[in-house]
């Protein structure tokens, strides 16, 4: 614990060198996820391939999957970055396969009776009712991007997991401690941020359903 105070310059630069490199990833994998998943509920026979692959490539080692990227895309934080997008991908298409197709028929068919279109019902009705199972998948996956981001480290990526790695390198249990700490928190905190502003997005789309 002693760390965390002795050399808080350093915590702070290499949380925010973490947030930075689990924020793009999963903001990235959200704009690939997100319309895969719509393209699913649309097309039914690419929902099994595609959730198929993505669940491959979540169950390969991290250190392995970073081993394969490395020759094509070199050490760094690039790598680290493409194996995140890539882990969370599954979470997030997922969840968004299950969240429009949790939206109620009923709900549907009063749409179409309305006469609104296949990309309205989908932007006014379909997406605003699955925001609620869409974030719980963004929310599953900043968490594990901020757990895998840790072993990031060990190929030059930064982040938190250069306190653990060098404090075991060092023999400074300290120091290992204190990464620890600051993921465990950066974890918790980026739970409760996601889960408000998910919360914030499902208020906003009733109020506007209920205005339209």
């Amino acid at each position: 614990m002693f760390y965390l105070f002795e050399q808080p310059e350093r915590v702070f630069e290499l949380t925010l060198e973490h947030i930075r490199l689990v924020g793009i990833s999963v903001l990235a994998a959200t704009l690939i996820g997100v319309p895969v998943g719509i393209l699913c509920t649309r097309i039914r026979w690419l929902e099994s391939p595609i959730l198929n692959l993505s669940g491959i490539l979540y169950t390969i080692p991290s250190l392995a999957f970073f081993a394969i990227l490395i020759p094509y895309t070199g050490l760094g934080a690039s790598t680290a970055t493409i194996a995140l997008t890539l882990y969370s991908l599954l979470a997030i298409i997922r969840n968004t396969i299950a969240g429009i197709d949790d939206v109620p028929r009923a709900t549907l068919d009063a749409a179409r009776g309305m006469g609104m279109t296949g990309r309205q019902r989908l932007f006014l009705v379909e997406l605003p009712l699955a925001i609620p199972v869409i974030f719980a998948g963004i929310r599953v996956a900043t968490m594990a991007a901020i757990g895998i981001a840790v072993i990031a480290a060990v190929i030059g990526a930064g982040g938190l997991g250069r306190l653990i790695f060098d404090g075991l390198r060092t023999l400074d249990a300290d120091q290992v401690l204190a990464g620890a700490i600051m993921a465990t928190v950066l974890a918790l905190v980026g739970d409760w941020a996601l889960k408000r502003l998910g919360d914030a997005l499902r208020r906003d789309a009733g109020a506007a359903a209920e205005g339209r």
